[in-house]
């Protein structure tokens, strides 16, 4: 299990690591869990920070992995932010500009609430996924949240909606909470970045 490490908070492109080696890019709407998430699959337990106000993560911020040059990605979350339409319209020109420049990206990791799927930004980042064809790997959170039958009702129908329009899209189950889902999310990263997420760090 490669061990994660803060590297830098970037506002504008100028600021990214050089764009060499590999690494993974998660996505989602505010208050889908991102953070919690990447902190379940990174064992870090306060490595991406989590708030109790949804939009925090202004800025697109990258974690290096071990010694070599992989690194995941935190993009901004969008939705419930409370900031002015300019600062969105900022952020949304970075983000689009991060996906379609970025050489090093080799997926794309796309985080939904399991009770809210397929909002408007969860559209938008499978339009754009397909556009600059990006792999891209659902992750349904707070399945623990959910009934555990409505969670595989949703399960089933994204996975068979999503796959006549986007069929190189894999979708799982997922909760930060209870485990679930969260080797299956490593063997997804470890196949894009050629990194083992299995052995216990």
């Amino acid at each position: 299990m490669p061990t994660a490490q803060f590297l830098v908070a970037a506002a504008h492109s100028r600021d990214f690591p050089t764009d060499q080696g590999g690494e993974v890019a998660f996505a989602g709407r505010s208050n889908v869990g991102k953070s919690s998430a990447l902190n379940a699959l990174l064992q870090r337990k306060k490595l991406a920070r989590t708030s109790s106000t949804p939009g925090r993560t202004q800025q697109i911020i990258f974690y290096g992995l071990g010694e070599g040059e992989q690194r995941v990605v935190d993009l901004p979350g969008y939705g419930y932010a409370k900031v002015p339409a300019a600062v969105k319209e900022q952020w949304g020109r970075l983000l689009e500009g991060y996906l379609h420049d970025r050489e090093s990206l080799a997926g794309l990791v796309l985080i939904m609430d399991v009770r809210r799927p397929m909002r408007d930004f969860d559209r938008q980042l499978l339009e754009w996924a397909d556009y600059f064809d990006l792999p891209l790997h659902v992750l349904l959170t707070k399945a623990d949240k959910a009934k555990k039958n409505e969670a595989r009702r949703t399960l089933e129908f994204l996975r068979a909606d999503l796959a006549s329009r986007f069929p190189e899209v894999s979708v799982q189950l997922f909760s930060a909470l209870k485990g679930t889902g969260v080797e299956e999310a490593r063997e997804k990263l470890g196949e894009w970045l050629g990194l083992d997420f299995t052995a216990k760090g």
